[in-house]
């Protein structure tokens, strides 16, 4: 049955019907409309006094007139489209051109705005992100051996769980397939600024020079926290080269670094997991950390990494 508006005739006949104790469904089938349209013309138009059909009509004609609709025009849209293309995400996108002051446009609409270019071939679809089944780990113990003068996540200080300063760092792995080359990510919590490097193996001594490669400029350095992979072996060195604490989370919790799984679930969209990391390109880890780090991000009120990490506003975006 189509839904249309009810008419002010319609709603004194739906009063003198509640007066005689019909229910909702019979006033629907009387009027010919569903019963839900009946429920929701009640109890959005009743007022103190009950249901009145006078008040209730100018109670749904205030509303018809105060709605906006808004025609987003043709520049918009090539300004959302290029931004689909640097992979944000519509809800990236709806929150930047709100925040910026640019144009109110919800996320569902753009979505529906891809699908339609999808539909008439075009490939904007290609950059949103998949959701991907994960597997649930059951194991209860973890059997890569020992990793010396380890400190646990339970020794670090609780200040880092806040994120409210600069220089709590997670970092992982990512391993490429058939075990081909790797990939170092590290993440900021507050910020979430991420750096990656390529290593040819992942074995601690690479490992342990590129994390100290990637954060040997960084002033904002507190602590850092990893899983228990034996690539983190000589995390003594890490610490003593870059004067940080190094703390391990528990084994088979990776919720304890959840900021550096999501990210690392990101990197994944740009090197998937049937990809050999030994052909990655400098010119690959700077595209992916450019593409990161100036997306912004809802948790961080759509300012984006680069911005909360430095406390600049970028000049431009790199496509």
């Amino acid at each position: 049955m189509q839904y249309t508006q009810l008419t002010q005739g319609q709603r004194y006949q739906i009063k003198a019907l509640l007066d005689i104790k019909c229910t909702q469904t019979e006033i629907a089938r009387q009027l010919g409309v569903n019963k839900s349209t009946i429920s929701r013309e009640v109890q959005r138009n009743q007022g103190q006094r009950g249901y009145r059909p006078k008040q209730a009509h100018e109670k749904a004609v205030d509303r018809r007139v105060g709605k906006v609709y808004i025609t987003i025009n043709s520049e918009t849209w090539q300004q959302v489209e290029e931004k689909l293309q640097l992979d944000w995400s519509p809800e990236q996108i709806s929150g930047w051109l709100k925040k910026n002051q640019l144009s109110s446009i919800s996320p569902e609409w753009i979505y529906q705005h891809v699908y339609a270019n999808q539909r008439a071939g075009g490939t904007l679809y290609k950059h949103l992100r998949c959701c991907k089944k994960r597997r649930k780990r059951y194991g209860k113990y973890d059997h890569r051996g020992t990793i010396p003068a380890r400190k646990s996540i339970e020794e670090r200080p609780a200040v880092v769980e806040k994120r409210e300063r600069l220089g709590d760092w997670e970092g992982d792995t990512i391993i490429g397939k058939g075990h081909q080359g790797a990939l170092v990510t590290l993440t900021e919590r507050k910020s979430r600024f991420t750096l990656v490097r390529k290593v040819a193996q992942k074995s601690a001594e690479l490992v342990t020079q590129a994390v100290i490669d990637l954060l040997a400029w960084v002033q904002h350095l507190e602590t850092i926290t990893s899983d228990n992979g034996k690539e983190f072996a000589a995390h003594q060195i890490i610490s003593k080269e870059l004067l940080i604490d190094f703390y391990f989370a528990h084994p088979y919790a990776s919720w304890e670094r959840g900021t550096n799984e999501n990210m690392n679930g990101l990197i994944r969209q740009y090197l998937p997991k049937k990809r050999n990391l030994t052909t990655v390109t400098a010119q690959e880890e700077i595209m992916i950390m450019d593409r990161l780090n100036l997306r912004p991000r809802k948790c961080l009120d759509f300012s984006t990494p680069f911005e909360v990490f430095f406390g600049l506003i970028p000049v431009a975006l790199t496509s």
